[in-house]
């Protein structure tokens, strides 16, 4: 039932999984130690209203100096000695495909801004954002609700420590691109706001964003009637976003009451509680980006965009269902965001379950097995390769060959090598390793034998021999006795 005196919005900010948005740096994390730091204090200024934001002289009291760790995989830009470079052209065309899937009008031609933030997660003071899009909108079991605006913009710093008045940040994070979407204060009730938050996460995932722990972060904004809007910062965890929707609106009821509400910032705790974190700041901290120009973007992007639009997790799952894949395999390929990959080597390999099997497994498999982290294992093994692999099943390859070509591959040998077929005398192999090692199980002879040949051999002929090799003793001990 929706509260007629709710009124609940979100903010949502998403990492894309891109390079950083105003320069060529990395969108790389470290935990190393960091090549030199550098220390400095930030001072509000004037926005674009000749004014002092109010956030700002709030953090401006504090009078903290910041030191910030510096690596090899950043550049000036991200210390603020030197000008933005021009924005990241992937970044933008991935938040016009989010701003389209939330069905938004486009900016065709809009202002990058400063957002002032002197709490030193910028080293330059403020952060760069633009408008990307605007009045769109979601579905609810409860009715629409409104996207007010999509923004591209920069993640600030990962602050490391603090300790007295003294915050230390990586710089790392700093720049890495964001979307941010921001709904209308449509949301009535706290099952609403759950329900849009999942929804928004889920057409986010369909697209090239980044995944894991701080790659997005979300606030809601609440109001009763009476009462000031206030903004919750690290909403995120849908087990306890009814309770805190509900835990707000019951301390909102009591403000008012009390006729103590105040327009404020506060922070979301795990038991559904909040605390205070700052005041609410307002439109005096933004001001335009001079050192970049205005952001034009043309009716051919947008219909480029249109046209590679990605599906939604819910689309795809559908869509590999039809294949007949177990769960636990259509999950690994929505993870992995395999579905492209998958169809397109269902065309040279008509057989979804090893297609699908070669894209997850067999990858996670060889890549430990060589000690080698995924990435590597998939740059080396890449579609193209994958391609030349199964297209040769059925000539030069049989099925039980693929995943010890792939791991031939990854060991160094050429393609063509490695889809020789190599003769192994499998029964010469077996009297001599028993010989070796006397007493072992089938399992563990199996085990040895496959590991030697690295997929030159299949399971049932290991097997098959074994056992052949077995009777065969105990024919013989039969017929001595």
């Amino acid at each position: 039932m929706k509260n007629p005196h709710l009124k609940s919005g979100l903010e949502i900010h998403q990492q894309l999984d891109t390079h950083k948005l105003f320069c060529e740096c990395p969108s790389l994390l470290r935990n190393d130690e960091s090549q030199f730091t550098v220390e400095r204090k930030l001072n509000p200024v004037v926005g674009e209203t000749g004014v002092v934001d109010v956030a700002a002289a709030y953090e401006r009291l504090k009078d903290r100096t910041f030191v910030y760790e510096v690596y090899d995989t950043n550049c000036l830009v991200e210390l603020d000695e030197e000008p933005p470079h021009a924005i990241n052209s992937e970044a933008v065309e991935i938040a016009l495909k989010i701003a389209l899937l939330f069905n938004c009008k486009i900016f065709p031609v809009t202002q990058v801004m400063r957002k002032t933030v002197i709490d030193g997660s910028n080293t330059s003071g403020f952060q760069r954002t633009v408008l990307i899009a605007h009045d769109g909108w979601i579905e609810t079991s409860e009715g629409r609700v409104g996207i007010d605006t999509i923004a591209l913009e920069e993640d600030a710093a990962r602050q490391i420590s603090s300790e007295g008045d003294k915050k230390t940040f990586r710089l790392d994070r700093l720049g890495i691109p964001l979307v941010e979407i921001v709904t209308a204060p449509d949301l009535r009730t706290s099952a609403q706001v759950k329900e849009a938050a999942l929804k928004i996460g889920e057409i986010l995932r369909a697209c090239k964003v980044k995944r894991g722990i701080g790659t997005i972060r979300q606030d809601v904004n609440i109001s009763i009637k009476g009462s000031k809007r206030v903004e919750i910062k690290g909403f995120q965890e849908p087990k306890i976003m009814i309770k805190t929707v509900e835990t707000e609106v019951a301390r909102q009821e009591i403000c008012v009451k009390e006729k103590s509400c105040k327009n404020e910032v506060r922070k979301s705790n795990p038991d559904g509680t909040t605390d205070f974190l700052r005041p609410m700041p307002g439109s005096a901290r933004m001001y335009p980006e001079t050192d970049v120009p205005l952001l034009k973007i043309s009716r051919q992007t947008i219909n480029h965009a249109k046209n590679n639009l990605p599906k939604l997790i819910s689309e795809n799952r559908s869509y590999l269902k039809t294949f007949g894949l177990n769960d636990e395999l259509i999950k690994l390929l929505l993870k992995q965001r395999k579905v492209d990959d998958f169809k397109s080597l269902l065309e040279v390999f008509n057989n979804p379950n090893s297609v699908a099997k070669v894209l997850t497994i067999f990858m996670k498999d060889i890549s430990k097995k060589s000690n080698k982290p995924t990435e590597e294992i998939e740059d080396i093994l890449n579609t193209d390769i994958l391609v030349d692999i199964l297209s040769e099943v059925g000539k030069k390859i049989s099925e039980n060959d693929i995943k010890g070509v792939m791991q031939r591959l990854v060991d160094g040998e050429s393609l063509k090598t490695a889809m020789e077929k190599q003769e192994v005398n499998l029964k010469s192999e077996i009297e001599k390793l028993i010989k070796q090692k006397p007493g072992l199980s089938d399992k563990a002879y199996m085990g040895l034998l496959m590991a030697k040949f690295k997929g030159r051999v299949s399971g049932k002929e290991v097997i098959e021999e074994l056992q052949a090799f077995t009777n065969k003793n105990n024919i013989e001990k039969s017929g001595g006795s």
